[in-house]
């Protein structure tokens, strides 16, 4: 379970603090999806951060799978991280002089220990369900854009994580190649049953999900 309680977030500015988020709570089981929408500026990404373990909340308690993250010494909290939540980005954020396996497998690699032969095969097998099982040796400037957002979509689960965080992650790809994308990303999460939330400016994208919110005034909305 993923558990939000009374979160605020600000962030300081030579003209006092400046608020973001405000008494935002929320509750998802494993196998809930859901779209947060918006306008630009409004708190989504930071939202984003703040559910993921990146940005500690000024007040309030995040908790997943019953632990607070941001009670975890550095170490700790970075194993946690890596372990439970997987992030896609609307920048896929590949490393350009690794191949895609490669790439796949750097959560592994963060984690200090032996990458085995089992996890190497769950990335493949990640490849082939994204339909890169042909392109293991290539590097992200061979892909298409809609190639290194799936390359992107198997970083994130190969330590099949409870949390699944996507920050637009269709928004620099054209409407076809999109709904591939979404696509695949539905099917992994409900393959897997991780807890899906997406922030995406798409009105089609965030049509899909069963459980729309709004973030408006630093608030969170169900709409």
């Amino acid at each position: 379970m993923l558990e939000a309680k009374r979160i605020c977030k600000e962030y300081p500015t030579p003209s006092g603090p400046l608020r973001i988020l405000t008494d935002v709570d929320l509750s998802l089981q494993r196998g809930d999806a859901v779209a947060v929408i918006g306008p630009s500026g409004s708190g989504k990404s930071t939202l984003l951060y703040v559910l993921g373990a990146l940005e500690p909340p000024s007040s309030g308690v995040v908790t997943l799978d019953d632990v607070d993250p941001y009670e975890l010494k550095d170490k700790e909290l970075s194993a946690f991280r890596n372990k439970s939540v997987g992030f896609v980005f609307q920048d896929h954020l590949l490393l350009p002089q690794c191949s895609v396996l490669e790439n796949v497998l750097v959560p592994a690699l963060a984690a200090e220990t032996k990458v085995g032969s089992d996890v190497e095969a769950r990335a493949k097998q990640l490849l082939d369900r994204v339909g890169l099982g042909a392109r293991l040796g290539h590097r992200p400037g061979e892909l298409s854009g809609g190639e290194k957002q799936r390359c992107a979509i198997a970083r994130a689960l190969i330590h099949q994580p409870l949390l699944l965080l996507c920050d637009e992650p269709t928004g620099n790809l054209d409407r076809t190649t999109a709904d591939t994308v979404a696509d695949l990303l539905f099917g992994l999460h409900r393959e897997q049953r991780t807890i899906l939330i997406t922030v995406t400016h798409s009105s089609e994208l965030a049509a899909r999900f069963p459980v729309r919110y709004e973030m408006n005034e630093q608030k969170l909305h169900r709409v």
